[in-house]
């Protein structure tokens, strides 16, 4: 099984969410955290970001019940 590492252009994009707000989630515990691949270089595993976004979805849908 491959995994896909997103740079945060990719994760902005399918998250729609700003650069600090992602950074402030990650702080908080709330977003996944990023893996280092470099000395100035991080990525986001697509699974951890298509696993966040499952549970926004389904925290959205159940509470408008």
């Amino acid at each position: 099984m491959s995994q896909s590492i997103l740079r945060l252009p990719a994760v902005r994009a399918r998250t729609g969410r700003s650069r600090s707000s992602i950074y402030a989630d990650v702080k908080a515990g709330r977003f996944p955290a990023p893996i280092k691949l470099g000395p100035r270089s991080v990525g986001w595993l697509e699974t951890d970001v298509a696993g966040w976004l499952q549970s926004r979805i389904a925290a959205s849908r159940g509470s408008a019940q």
